[in-house]
């Protein structure tokens, strides 16, 4: 766009020309076809078509000199399109007919030319810096979208060693616990069963008696934390992965989506069944290749294994193998989910449990 008024300032510019040639039909004629000529030139694709339109224009030059006139625009256009050789032959034809005849009109043509060249050249350079900056914002923007990327993955990592930190303290302080406190208890019952059986005073037996109970209740109360501190600290992500890498049979690939905060009959049905899943594909299967996709909707947990083998088929092992996926059934049946077993195309195990609070049929109306 802003070569194109470039262009109608050079050819207002040769409207200078007025003071020295009359205002005829040949002025008119070049100032239309020149006109045509800039707008084919600013429409037309072809390069073909442009260097004939080029050719016939500086015939049309020879012939009928008033054209010249317009010799700034046509320059530019020239230029524009690479043809400085155009250019040159256009400037030759300039000096044949004005240098002996009109001076002046040489001299303006001139100017107009030098005009022309140096509004090319300046408008090229804006262009390539336009063409830079451009770059430059493109780049920075990928730049900026690799940082974000970056940034969104480190804060992802960052919150999973977090929780995984978190698993694993409350992993340590379970065993210190069981360790110590689990110990020292053990010992004080110990004493106090040892104390009741030696004591021959009347007065200390209901005491002794109070004082076992609640030892009793503190052992109790240190067991429950310590096995709710221990659930709490299965990582299950971790755990599928080390079955998955424990597994000789075939290649198995694992696709992990699940939050932080599992319920953990979850996890344990989850481990449970792919280890299952993973034994009956390793005896009855042909497979090899297993894939385990674990993943959290907002109203669900979904859990599913297939294989490309040849499924589970009604074999010796098909008592044990049954035994196996009625144990699935029933660990997904306790968590009021949905299980879908198929055998067609290679072993298949679809898993949907509800998280707390919902169900199946308001997550698929969802």
């Amino acid at each position: 766009m802003g070569q194109f008024i470039e262009q109608g300032l050079l050819m207002l510019y040769s409207f200078i020309f007025l003071m020295r040639v009359p205002a005829d039909m040949k002025f008119v004629a070049a100032f239309l076809v020149t006109l045509i000529y800039i707008c084919l030139g600013n429409t037309i694709v072809s390069k073909r078509i442009l260097t004939i339109t080029t050719g016939l224009y500086l015939l049309a030059a020879v012939c009928f000199p008033d054209f010249l006139l317009f010799a700034p625009a046509v320059l530019y256009e020239m230029l524009k399109k690479g043809w400085g050789r155009a250019g040159i032959v256009l400037g030759i034809i300039c000096a044949y007919f004005y240098v002996g005849r009109d001076v002046e009109i040489f001299v303006l043509l001139i100017c107009g030319c030098g005009f022309a060249c140096v509004l090319f050249y300046q408008s090229r350079k804006c262009e390539k810096l336009a063409e830079e900056y451009r770059k430059i914002r493109d780049d920075s923007m990928e730049l900026n979208l690799k940082l974000k990327e970056k940034n969104q993955n480190l804060l992802k990592n960052q919150d999973y060693e977090i929780y995984t930190a978190t698993l694993k303290e409350r992993n340590r302080i379970a065993r210190e616990i069981h360790d110590n406190v689990g110990h020292m208890l053990s010992r004080a019952i110990l004493m106090v069963g040892a104390m009741k059986a030696v004591n021959r005073e009347g007065n200390l037996e209901e005491p002794l008696e109070q004082l076992e109970g609640t030892l009793h209740t503190a052992m109790t109360s240190v067991r429950e934390s310590v096995h709710d501190l221990y659930d709490d600290s299965v990582n299950l992500k971790e755990v599928l992965l080390s079955l998955t890498e424990a597994n000789t049979f075939c290649p198995v690939s694992l696709s992990y989506d699940m939050g932080y905060v599992i319920p953990r009959e979850v996890k344990y049905s989850f481990i449970a069944i792919v280890k299952e899943a993973l034994s009956n594909i390793a005896k009855h299967s042909k497979a090899d290749r297993v894939d385990i996709v674990v993943r959290e909707h907002p109203g669900l947990y979904q859990l599913i294994i297939e294989d490309n083998g040849c499924g589970v088929k009604e074999t010796d092992g098909e008592e044990k193998a049954g035994i196996g996926i009625r144990n699935m059934q029933d660990r997904v049946a306790a968590l009021g989910g949905r299980i879908q077993i198929t055998a067609e195309k290679g072993f298949s195990i679809y898993i949907t449990v509800p998280k707390e609070g919902g169900s199946l049929d308001e997550s698929c109306n969802c």
